[in-house]
């Protein structure tokens, strides 16, 4: 007798007859001679009878045609056999739709969900198939029933869930002294110590580069500037040394001498040793600008992830105040604002300003010419971001000054906002961990949801209730994850679980990383707060201040089921401000073809990133930073803020340091400035124009459109899927032409 039932997506349910007398009574009536309640019971009952205690779907269905053929209604039969192929070829038709657009290079959101991907080459074609084929693989089979009809029904979602059976981390931040001072194996070759900047330069990209290929997400250096300095010292003492073969003389003296800077500088008039000494600092400093410029270059060109991607690099820097960190600094800033190749904006990697009281923030501080320069590559280059270490939650009681190691106790995030710095199960630190996975919850369908309910605080109350519900579907969800993940062995991550992961080091290859990933974080995000508050009273965060306080309520209540779901899993489980990019315009297509358009919530293909304020809703800067700033030390997976400048920034620096100012006035953790940057491919000019189709200068079409879309850069969008494109054209300036107007 049937008593349980093997489904197609792996579910064991229990069985019910009911559903094998609804197939074969829809098969009679699609004949002449219609429905034989006789024989639809007959043929019901001997299959609950005869067949095993557990059976699949598949099992059933072939003692139904058996049972069938067997019959005198060999013409039900024939109905159903046809109808079970239909079905079979329906299941299949969505793969070979998607498989289809991927051959014939369709621009879609499919093909377009990573605006750094190229879908179109053999390659990205092959990652596509692959993503496309393992999705369907992981809801099948490695989801709970609650999780998957939460992601069914839009819900949640689950990120990078191609990669979930591989068991891969998402993000990490390399300790890079590790690689440099030790080396390392990646494939057939293995790596030696750093001894010159150069090679120092070049293990930074490597490690990065091997480590893509072992995880989802990005790769990050926490410390660049302390990191790479001391392989400053020992080129400089390389180019002493070569004096000394030249001129038959000894500078030994001179080797560890302290410098108070490495700046160029003519040698006319100098003699002896201090002739010499000007001499080595002028050729290190060649030396290092080539070894940053060559580092950019090669995290530009350098593929991961099967030939169709560069790494998603990101570099923290500025609070090294040493002449030898501070030599790198300078030369990565300069090399940034030069450009690559022909002159062109990099996109990666994402740099991150440090920026810090009594460091590099005041006039009086070591560091605080290297920010100016900092604000000025900003203005042409939209980068190096800036992440604010005064902000309360970014301060460590253990930070101090005069501590050569001092950037350990210092955050550091992934240049998409990813932030990784409380730990329950070790050290608080950035460095060697990372985020484990993340899962987004579509808060906007909870409050579309509850808009029927007249009463508004009987619809607040409806609404904390289905958030509190979807809270405990992602929690157990990326606990599913985590314990799917931890199975994973140590040499399946040759580079990552050796020598970058905190506590990796003592694994053995075929130990399980149980022991050393609970040091990562596992993110609860959201996305379209603004939507969600005008579902719920009618107007958004940034134009109602009653908004503003439903918005703070709400994301403040996760900020607190996420603490008690770290006392209950035992994981570092964080708040995260989701980078939405592909998520942005499929919740909101979704949830449209459900509930229809609701002005101000569905209205326009995509939903707000996470807290922001709405990027059509004209405001001052000044305004947007008073409403996203409080949000940021509930978000602390990760949040980012931006202000849009309209006009050219190049010449005016100033503006950068003053958004950076209200970053440090309103606690903020971390953010930066968009602008516009048009750059004529084959001549070279550039400015700042809206819409430019036509270069002013030669004529050329060939323009590059440099734009910022979840944290990184975007040199085209030709890559960007709907939901993004409608976001940049619906972009609005929050500092007018004259860049003045902040507050």
């Amino acid at each position: 007798m049937i008593q349980t039932v093997v489904k197609r997506d792996g579910r064991i349910v229990g069985f019910n007859e009911q559903k094998i007398m609804a197939a074969i009574r829809k098969a009679m009536m699609h004949t002449d001679k219609g429905e034989d309640e006789r024989l639809l019971y007959q043929i019901t009952d001997h299959i609950a009878q005869r067949g095993d205690s557990q059976m699949t779907v598949e099992q059933i269905q072939d003692m139904v045609e058996l049972e069938l053929m067997k019959s005198s209604r060999k013409d039900v039969a024939q109905k159903y056999i046809a109808y079970r192929n239909q079905r079979s070829i329906a299941r299949k038709a969505k793969t070979r739709d998607v498989f289809l657009d991927i051959v014939n290079i369709k621009s879609n959101d499919v093909t377009r969900e990573n605006a750094n991907m190229n879908a179109d080459t053999p390659a990205g074609m092959m990652m596509k198939f692959a993503s496309e084929a393992t999705k369907p693989f992981v809801d099948d089979y490695l989801l709970s029933p609650e999780s998957r009809d939460a992601v069914e029904h839009n819900y949640l979602h689950v990120h990078d869930k191609d990669y979930y059976p591989t068991k891969s981390l998402t993000c990490v931040q390399h300790p890079l002294d590790n690689i440099l001072s030790r080396g390392f194996v990646a494939g057939h070759g293995a790596s030696r110590p750093a001894k010159r900047i150069e090679t120092a330069s070049v293990l930074a990209c490597i490690s990065m580069e091997c480590c893509q290929n072992e995880m989802h997400g990005g790769q990050a250096i926490p410390a660049f500037d302390f990191y790479l300095a001391p392989y400053v010292r020992l080129t400089y003492i390389e180019e002493l040394k070569a004096l000394e073969e030249l001129n038959g003389e000894s500078y030994k003296e001179l080797y560890d001498e302290p410098l108070i800077d490495y700046i160029k500088k003519p040698l006319d008039g100098l003699t002896g040793r201090e002739r010499a000494q000007q001499h080595a600092i002028n050729k290190t400093v060649g030396r290092v600008h080539q070894a940053m410029e060559a580092f950019i270059h090669n995290m530009n060109t350098i593929h991961s992830r099967g030939g169709n991607q560069v790494v998603f690099s990101s570099i923290n820097y500025g609070t090294d105040t040493s002449a030898e960190g501070r030599c790198v600094m300078r030369e990565i800033l300069l090399s940034t604002y030069e450009g690559v190749g022909g002159g062109e904006t990099a996109i990666f990697p994402i740099q991150i300003w440090k920026k810090k009281r009594g460091v590099n923030y005041l006039p009086e501080d070591r560091n605080f010419d290297l920010y100016q320069l900092a604000c000025k590559v900003t203005a042409r280059r939209f980068f190096p971001n800036f992440l604010n270490l005064d902000a309360t939650y970014n301060q460590d009681p253990d930070w101090r000054a005069d501590d050569p190691k001092r950037y350990v106790h210092e955050v550091a995030t992934m240049g998409c906002r990813t932030r990784v710095f409380e730990n329950r199960f070790g050290p608080r630190t950035s460095i060697g961990r990372g985020n484990l996975s993340f899962t987004t919850i579509n808060i906007v369908k909870l409050a579309i949801e509850c808009m029927e309910e007249k009463d508004q605080q009987k619809r607040i109350g409806m609404f904390f209730a289905k958030l509190d519900n979807m809270l405990e579907v992602a929690a157990k969800q990326l606990d599913d994850r985590y314990q799917f993940q931890k199975t994973a062995f140590a040499k399946q991550f040759p580079l990552l679980m050796k020598s970058l992961w905190i506590g990796a080091d003592k694994l053995g290859p075929t130990d399980t990383i149980e022991s050393v990933i609970n040091q990562g974080t596992l993110g609860i995000g959201f996305i379209g707060l603004a939507e969600c508050l005008v579902a719920l009273t009618g107007k958004h965060h940034g134009e109602s201040p009653e908004a503003q306080e439903l918005g703070l309520k709400i994301v403040s209540y996760m900020r607190q089921r996420v603490n008690d779901f770290c006392e209950r899993y035992q994981h570092n489980y964080s708040v995260l401000a989701t980078p939405a990019e592909g998520l942005s315009g499929k919740f909101t297509k979704r949830d449209r073809k459900q509930f229809g358009v609701i002005p101000g919530v569905t209205d326009r293909d995509y939903y707000t990133n996470s807290n922001h304020v709405p990027v059509y809703y004209k405001c001052s800067a000044r305004h947007k930073a008073e409403i996203e700033a409080p949000y940021h030390e509930m978000t602390r997976g990760g949040h980012i803020f931006y202000v849009e400048i309209d006009g050219d920034a190049t010449h005016n620096p100033q503006v950068i340091m003053s958004v950076v100012d209200m970053m440090d006035q309103l606690n903020m953790g971390y953010g930066s400035v968009n602008h516009n940057r048009n750059r004529c491919m084959d001549c070279g000019y550039e400015n700042a124009d809206d819409h430019l189709e036509k270069c002013p200068k030669c004529g050329s079409t060939n323009i590059d459109k440099l734009q910022r879309i979840t944290g990184y850069l975007v040199g085209t969008t030709d890559r960007w899927n709907a939901g993004k494109l409608a976001e940049l054209n619906d972009r609005v300036t929050h500092i007018d032409h004259g860049m003045q107007e902040l507050f």
